[in-house]
């Protein structure tokens, strides 16, 4: 019987490139190859497509794809064209399932979803739509609020606009503000302000990442989250918390070694509140058209009011990422994920 092949399609161009190798890492080691067939595709910062043996994951030193002629790649686009068509090719067929592991822009908003499609490929995870939407907070939220749904009272502006100030931001919000690109993941760009000087710096920060940026009122609340796995009746972990040592859960709280967060699964909370929650990230998942997988992320506040805050469609995937310790205190295993994440794929595919 001819084991199905699965392609892990890992880097990227987004700021989250060694995000994804981390995560493909984690599935390349866990996934059952005698099962599967399992190529490794690498997109490096440049877009250049490329075949990567199995060491180069194995290693875990690659941090990065990189190719000789990273230079002469940005000058002429047409070869990112030409070497995704040869990785292509030589790659596919009939029972090839694309597992995606690309975070951020052009890996979790639709780019490679629609591409995909377009080659009639099944591919783990949200479809264009789910992908496109959640990915932009400012559209996400815009979804979310239309269908009841609590999310912190936020302010969208795009480049070249005529920018806010500090002061009619926090008249509107708040004088702690939260500034953020609106398509970015890994809390890349995004900063916590309480002064004009801040805010400033802050906006271009933020506009580096991205043309359009949200500043949002701070919720004093905990960090609650919880992992969502299915298509048209998906289901829903076990809460965790995310307790960290810093201002915020931002990048280097969330990958770096010597990061000191802590993680709480299940999270203490009373049985209601977890109920009321999962039933919440459920709403957040069929209202913005996520299908496979998502992690969707709370704030729990004192009086026990519960905002959205945002859903990843591809979330970190590397073993000891929230994703997968959600589902494994759930009773989920890495290994089971991965079978029913392509199985889902196979499924949603027509």
């Amino acid at each position: 019987m001819q084991r199905k092949k699965i392609i892990l399609l890992c880097g990227g161009k987004s700021a989250e490139h060694e995000v994804s190798i981390m995560s493909a890492r984690s599935v390349y080691r866990i996934i059952d190859k005698e099962k599967y067939s399992v190529s490794i595709v690498g997109i490096d910062k440049s877009g250049k497509w490329q075949s990567l043996e199995s060491d180069f994951l194995e290693n875990t030193t690659n941090k990065r794809i990189t190719t000789k002629d990273t230079k002469q790649e940005k000058e002429d686009p047409s070869k990112n064209v030409s070497s995704f068509a040869l990785v292509a090719n030589e790659g596919l067929h009939e029972k090839t399932v694309v597992f995606p592991l690309l975070h951020g822009t052009f890996g979790e908003d639709g780019s490679i979803q629609g591409l995909l499609k377009m080659m009639n490929v099944p591919f783990v995870g949200s479809d264009i739509l789910g992908s496109s939407i959640s990915m932009d907070k400012d559209i996400a939220k815009r979804l979310l609020k239309e269908a009841n749904i609590s999310i912190c009272k936020f302010i969208t502006i795009k480049k070249g606009e005529n920018k806010i100030d500090f002061e009619n931001a926090s008249k509107a919000l708040g004088e702690t503000l939260f500034v953020k690109p609106a398509n970015c993941g890994s809390s890349i760009g995004v900063s916590r302000v309480s002064s004009k000087e801040e805010f400033d710096s802050a906006l271009q920060k933020a506009f580096k990442h991205d043309t359009k940026v949200l500043i949002e009122e701070y919720v004093d609340g905990r960090e609650i989250e919880v992992a969502v796995l299915g298509n048209t009746d998906p289901k829903v972990s076990v809460c965790g918390e995310i307790r960290p040592t810093k201002e915020f859960y931002d990048y280097e709280a969330k990958y770096m070694s010597d990061s000191k967060t802590d993680i709480i699964i299940p999270a203490d909370i009373p049985d209601d509140l977890s109920q009321k929650i999962k039933s919440l990230a459920l709403s957040t998942f069929k209202a913005l058209e996520a299908k496979g997988m998502a992690r969707v992320d709370f704030f729990l506040t004192k009086d026990n009011h519960i905002y959205v805050n945002e859903i990843n469609t591809i979330p970190g995937f590397a073993e000891l990422s929230v994703y997968p310790l959600l589902w494994k205190a759930s009773g989920v295993t890495y290994k089971q994920l991965i079978d029913e994440l392509i199985e889902l794929s196979l499924e949603d595919h027509t």
